[in-house]
């Protein structure tokens, strides 16, 4: 009985612990892992406009969190906006996220992005993404492949586990020789083998199939996407595998 009276403790202890542990930090046992945050909280260092420019005025930093403002519009993106990009390229990774956004929203995390903009106009010409969406609004969810937590236009989720608008969705995206796996709040929604065969045959059958060389770089950028609403983001971190 005493056993296992410790282990409860231990088990509040350490979920206690978890959950005063402030936003945009790393734990003790994080840093040993060797994560590294890609938002501090405070400012977008580390971060620049897809094509190598500051990022723009509309990405702001409020509270911790890391927003994107829509009021003023360019076309279907933002004034002063863009897509953003991480300055530092990753192979082997595993990222860590929150992200909400407005009703009707729309927005997305791509990674293995290759920036050359002479060849890819847009980051989502040269790499895949995970969709961020209010599958309760935006006229995307309609579509299959293009819901919160899918591989957009490859895989949709295993099972839904997005949140309504306006609440926090904890993202996990691990890519280890090509495997990779996205966690929605907590499941394992979408797990694929990049690079092979079905890859291929799985890109033949989308949007992106006549994008020469999507998804087939296995180093690049993460980026944030500029769809043109309002998306939050917060504890931003990855580990290099």
């Amino acid at each position: 009985m005493l056993r296992s009276q410790l282990i409860f403790l231990f088990f509040v202890i350490t979920l206690g612990a978890a959950a005063q542990q402030k936003p945009n930090t790393l734990s003790r046992d994080e840093r040993k892992e060797g994560w590294m945050l890609l938002f501090d909280g405070k400012s977008t260092n580390g971060w620049h406009k897809y094509g190598g420019k500051p990022v723009g005025a509309a990405w702001k930093v409020e509270d911790g969190m890391l927003l994107l403002d829509p009021t003023q519009k360019n076309d279907w993106q933002v004034l002063d906006g863009g897509d953003i990009v991480t300055d530092k390229s990753f192979k082997n990774f595993h990222l860590k996220l929150e992200w909400k956004i407005a009703q009707n929203g729309n927005s997305g995390i791509m990674f293995y992005i290759h920036e050359d903009t002479a060849k890819y106009k847009w980051p989502w010409m040269s790499a895949p993404e995970m969709q961020v969406l209010d599958n309760n609004g935006h006229a995307d969810s309609k579509i299959i492949k293009h819901r919160a937590g899918d591989l957009y236009d490859l895989l949709s989720c295993k099972e839904e586990t997005v949140r309504p608008h306006g609440q926090w969705n904890q993202v996990e995206i691990r890519c280890v020789d090509g495997q990779l796996d996205f966690w929605l709040n907590g499941v394992n929604v979408v797990a694929t083998q990049l690079w092979g065969e079905n890859w291929r045959r799985l890109i033949a059958g989308s949007k992106f199939a006549k994008m020469s060389g999507f998804g087939t770089y296995q180093q690049g950028k993460i980026g944030l996407q500029d769809h043109g609403d309002l998306v939050w983001f917060r504890n931003i971190k990855v580990r290099a595998l």
